[in-house]
């Protein structure tokens, strides 16, 4: 417990008044000196970074449960208890983006860099067959369906190695249930996977893509606007060209290069996201006053609206996506949780709509019938919007 302190006689020393608590009345600085012992310093830290503040406890569980609360709350005045809005959706939504990222991530890095499927091969045809001619012809089904893959002429080095990975292992496989039919089993010659099959198609032109591009004409212009700045211009010529050049190096170029252009591309589009969202919550305020314009309510109040309905929407999503990467991580080890949480997801899912509908029914105090048409427009309007808004981040993202 602390003690109580006098500070009688004691003076600010930045403008000289008379301290009459820890921070002085008439500038705000603080009697404590900033020059501490280290040990001192590290104590603080720790304060500081373990320390959880009682407004959190306050504001999440009413944010995700009480549509409306912390908005009605706010207009009356009640705010010491709980985070400012802005702060709550500014925190939630570089939370929510990170932890999305993340799962992303997670998923990408199971897939080629270059976008093409994993070749995979199933032998359960083979392990099922009754008769030698059944383990023959189930063996031929499965080459024959790699053939294929091969000569369409789109598959990358790495996938046609993995085709004859896969060919060598049907090979085996069938060897295997041969053996154990009491069938002769194949020559040893037979096992060995045939030399990958050469590009089915014209010859392949071995100049960079470059000058491919440039020799038939397809080398991208200058992008020019006549009401657009040159400066405008001149960006929105980089950003094509960038794309341009990001796009055809994740789908034409050698693994390392492809993956670096696909993760170059995630991380250009998760820095775009959280601006993007930053635009749109006063578009939505803007909605929200054009609908409401008779409430006469100022465009300030319709702002508080759209903070706290948008870090309502984060929050959602970064439970959504812990859900998601939770279930994926348990579920090879208790089906049952992956299933639980799958329903918790579809749970939080259809709560957002109905969230946001009882909130603008508690806020703008209207009856369910113009509460319900206007949620209607207003939805319909913003998500045409938001949909627009994410296109242009992506774009920028693969430009990046």
């Amino acid at each position: 417990m602390k003690q109580l302190t006098s500070h009688e006689g004691l003076h600010c020393a930045n403008c000289g008044a008379a301290m009459q608590g820890e921070f002085c009345h008439e500038c705000g600085q603080s009697i404590h000196s900033v020059l501490k012992p280290m040990h001192h310093m590290v104590e603080e830290t720790v304060e500081t970074v373990l320390h959880i503040d009682s407004r959190i406890v306050h504001t999440l569980p009413p944010l995700l449960l009480k549509p409306g609360f912390l908005t009605l709350e706010y207009f009356a005045g009640r705010r010491v208890r709980y985070i400012a809005p802005f702060r709550l959706m500014f925190v939630l939504c570089l939370l929510s983006f990170f932890v999305f990222h993340l799962a992303i991530d997670q998923f990408a890095d199971k897939l080629p860099a270059n976008g093409h499927p994993l070749v995979s091969v199933d032998s359960s045809a083979i392990e099922a067959a009754t008769s030698p001619a059944e383990v023959r012809k189930a063996l031929q089904d499965e080459l024959d369906g790699l053939q294929n893959a091969r000569n369409t002429g789109v598959l990358p080095p790495n996938v046609l190695e993995q085709a004859r990975v896969g060919e060598q292992e049907l090979r085996q496989a069938a060897n295997q249930r041969l053996a154990a039919l009491g069938a002769a089993p194949m020559s040893a010659a037979s096992l060995a996977a045939p030399p990958a099959a050469a590009t089915v198609g014209p010859a392949s032109d071995t100049r960079p893509r470059d000058t491919q591009r440039k020799a038939s004409g397809g080398e991208s212009g200058s992008v020019r606007i006549a009401w657009l700045p040159d400066v405008a211009n001149a960006r929105l010529t980089a950003l094509g060209r960038q794309f341009q050049k990001n796009w055809d190096t994740f789908k034409h170029g050698d693994p390392a290069a492809s993956a670096e252009a696909k993760q170059r591309m995630i991380n250009g589009v998760f820095s775009a996201l959280p601006p993007t969202m930053f635009v749109m919550i006063p578009v939505f305020a803007i909605l929200l006053k054009l609908f409401y314009v008779f409430r006469r309510r100022l465009y300030m109040e319709h702002l508080i609206v759209a903070l706290h309905s948008h870090a309502f929407m984060f929050l959602s999503l970064l439970l959504i996506t812990l859900a998601g990467m939770l279930s994926t991580w348990l579920r090879p080890h208790a089906a049952w949780t992956g299933y639980a949480l799958g329903w918790l997801q579809a749970a939080l899912i259809l709560w957002i709509p109905t969230y946001l509908l009882i909130m603008q029914k508690r806020v703008y105090h209207q009856g369910w019938p113009m509460t319900l048409l206007k949620f209607w427009f207003v939805g319909w309007c913003y998500f045409w919007l938001l949909m627009f808004a994410l296109m242009v981040a992506l774009v920028l993202g693969v430009a990046h």
